[in-house]
């Protein structure tokens, strides 16, 4: 039987669009102000139509390029954002554009998805990271389960220590946690940068 790479959300996108909120959208835009160099290559992973997330970071001057499985969202993010890449793939299977990033953004996708699949969503993004690259995500703090509103689906949040578990096994640390004004938990990891090689010294015998 055929699945669904948008977990429900393709037969649902407009209304999806329609009910979208800004929240989240400023405590984003701040974080990557204050954490990344301007102009900086940001991926928007499960980024929909682009509002509000993607779009708060290309008002504060980042290139941002879009990944989401719904072939309706990514049409809109086309629409509304004619010269940023975006691609209609599962996150958790993409090549992220066969490039790196300085940082990644996951705003209301990762609870989505299997425990499995969060797992390779979050060794894709690793791969994707320039050393030194930061990845922001959304899910609750604690391991929780429940119906999604609007597809029914269930979604799961695996909790803090099995992320931070996760995020450590592709080699990325967890290193903060914030709160939007709707109350939702992001997490903040970091791919550490490669250590500085040391210099060999020859040695000589007598």
């Amino acid at each position: 039987m055929p699945t669904d790479p948008s977990e429900g959300w393709d037969a649902l996108a407009e209304r999806f669009m329609q009910m979208r909120s800004g929240v989240g959208a400023s405590l984003v835009r701040d974080w990557a102000i204050a954490q990344l160099p301007a102009g900086s290559a940001i991926v928007d992973v499960g980024c929909g139509s682009g509002v509000p997330i993607a779009e708060t970071l290309i008002e504060a001057g980042f290139a941002v390029s879009g990944i989401d499985a719904s072939p309706r969202l990514v049409a809109a993010f086309h629409a509304r954002f004619p010269e940023a890449p975006v691609a209609c793939e599962a996150a958790q299977l993409s090549a992220f554009f066969g490039r790196t990033f300085d940082a990644a953004v996951c705003v209301g996708l990762i609870f989505l998805l299997s425990k499995v699949d969060q797992a390779a969503l979050i060794g894709r993004v690793a791969q994707a990271l320039k050393p030194g690259g930061r990845f922001l995500f959304t899910a609750p703090l604690q391991a929780c389960e429940w119906p999604d509103t609007l597809t029914g689906r269930l979604s799961r949040s695996l909790g803090q220590t099995a992320y931070a578990a996760l995020l450590d096994a592709h080699g990325l640390s967890l290193v903060a946690s914030h709160s939007d004004e709707g109350g939702n938990h992001y997490y903040e990891a970091i791919r550490p940068r490669d250590p500085e090689p040391h210099t060999r010294q020859s040695t000589s015998h007598g």
